[in-house]
């Protein structure tokens, strides 16, 4: 069967056997997955797996669903306090970057890792699940909340589903981004498209110093630094003294577990339900698997209109 690997640091589409399911796996025929920002950063590190972790299909009797792709270990001490989000074992086990991914025609999980469809969810959108879990973790994780004020800042997919995730706990939000085809992707989310005034909570959804230091420089003294972006170079913040003076308290995030005895990949598919608009503004770009070299190449342009380019065999 098809799938993406980097050959020579280069996103190619190879000829791979089929999955052989161990017991508590299934299969999954994928239908649709998405090329993640750390997917092009990855595409230098030689991993030698299929990549994809925003991934859906159906099982063999026919039934939708998504992929949350960490398995979460359930023994550790993180587990156990129900911080899954924390497991020691997590990542280490992640589809798409430790174990084969779903950009192929077919894809071997655990049992534990499908997350079943809500009615009027598309599959061909369900590989969104994944990001919006993200965000929805962010939300959690920073304590969202109705009648705050919150300002997102980068307008990619993970700054896009942090406007639906602070919006549906009933926040008023407003997001800064770079592009006008982010802008205005946001504004159709309902956000507002300027940065005013102060703000309850600021989330970094771009990763970069500058990003980090807008977010400072409109939280209200005391507000929470949300950090659902990745940082994959040394951080410079020019106004970082600020983050101390008005004791702005930064709040990683990472990934997703469980808040309030509930999956946040269930919570994520259950907001792409209810904001059906999310797909049409953020999917910018769909190809086949064949064209996954250039499908990639697009996804890096960002400049040209790209937000969420997703695959599909």
């Amino acid at each position: 069967m098809r799938a993406v690997r980097t050959v020579d640091g280069e996103f190619t589409v190879v000829e791979v056997d089929e999955p052989d399911p161990a017991d508590g796996e299934v299969v999954i025929d994928i239908a649709a997955t998405g090329i993640c920002g750390s997917d092009l950063h990855l595409q230098g590190f030689g991993i030698p797996v299929t990549f994809g972790h925003e991934c859906a299909g159906h099982l063999a009797d026919g039934t939708p669903v998504a992929i949350q792709p960490l398995m979460h270990c359930g023994a550790c001490d993180r587990c156990l306090d129900g911080q899954t989000h924390l497991c020691r074992n997590g990542s280490a086990t992640m589809y798409g970057i430790a174990r084969d991914g779903g950009m192929a025609d077919r894809l071997v999980v655990d049992a534990s890792c499908l997350i079943p469809l809500p009615d009027g969810v598309p599959v061909a959108d369900a590989c969104l699940v994944e990001p919006l879990a993200v965000a929805q973790h962010a939300a959690n994780s920073a304590g969202a909340e109705s009648g705050q004020r919150v300002l997102v800042v980068g307008g990619g997919m993970v700054g896009l589903a942090c406007v639906a995730t602070f919006r549906a706990a009933g926040a008023d939000v407003d997001l800064s981004a770079r592009h006008d085809h982010q802008v205005a992707a946001g504004e159709s989310l309902g956000a507002g498209t300027a940065a005013v005034g102060e703000y309850d909570i600021v989330v970094d959804a771009a990763g970069t110093g500058s990003a980090v230091a807008t977010a400072i420089d409109h939280a209200r003294p005391g507000a929470v630094l949300s950090v659902p972006a990745v940082y994959w170079e040394p951080l410079t913040i020019p106004n970082a003294a600020m983050l101390v003076v008005k004791e702005i308290r930064m709040q990683p995030s990472y990934t997703y577990g469980h808040h309030h005895g509930v999956r946040e990949v269930d919570e994520a598919a259950a907001l792409l339900a209810d904001c059906p608009e999310l797909a049409e503004a953020v999917i910018t770009h769909r190809f086949g698997l064949d064209d996954a070299p250039e499908a990639f190449r697009v996804a890096a342009d960002r400049a040209a209109g790209a937000i969420k380019v997703v695959l599909e065999p």
